[in-house]
């Protein structure tokens, strides 16, 4: 029986997500620019009251670091699909590198987490591209987090080996539980409008 968290397995996982990903912040930065030149643009993703980008983007939010937001997206995901080519590819990375990927990975959740506080809490709202951004971050930590920890990169101790061990075994679950307790906190934040749509 193979290992449960392979190579094989986190390279699709971070090609695919860092693909997707970078897609997705690659359009939210097209949608800026032509916000940017007419302020009566509707984005692509303004679907309802709910579910609008431009809401969004017209925020302080937005821009938090003095710029678009998506703009680290598209400079960052597409060392997420190197890496994830590298491993199918059979490249052995250095332990330097994993630490590197973990690191973004890690300043990515953090800043995923904090912009999902702002949209549902603070600006009503949810960008469809951003919540595409969110689930890939939140995926490719958890498969680096998981690779990382498997392969030693990660250094534990021993008496957290079992939980690791048992962890990889249901990788899967993990990004779920995390992304399912966000679907629920979006549900219970916007319950009064989903249920005028039933």
């Amino acid at each position: 029986m193979g290992n449960p968290i392979s190579d094989r397995l986190v390279g699709w996982v971070l090609s695919v997500g860092g693909l997707l990903g970078g897609v997705a912040a690659f359009v939210l930065v097209v949608e800026k620019i032509a916000l940017l030149r007419d302020p009566d643009y509707t984005p692509s993703c303004s679907i309802n009251p709910i579910l609008s980008c431009g809401s969004v983007m017209n925020t302080p939010q937005a821009e938090v670091f003095g710029f678009p937001n998506p703009l680290l997206g598209v400079a960052v995901f597409p060392l997420v699909v190197a890496t994830g080519v590298a491993l199918l590819g059979g490249i052995r990375l250095p332990r330097w590198w994993w630490l590197g990927l973990q690191a973004g990975t890690i300043f990515g959740i953090g800043l995923v987490h904090w912009l999902f506080f702002q949209s549902v809490y603070r600006i009503g709202a949810l960008c469809p591209y951003c919540m595409v951004v969110w689930v890939v971050t939140i995926t490719v930590f958890s498969y680096t987090t998981l690779y990382n920890l498997d392969r030693g990169h990660l250094r534990v101790p021993a008496a957290w080996r079992r939980a690791v061990a048992v962890a990889t075994r249901v990788h899967t679950a993990v990004p779920v539980a995390w992304l399912l307790v966000l679907t629920l906190l979006i549900g219970e934040a916007f319950w009064t409008y989903w249920r005028t749509l039933l």
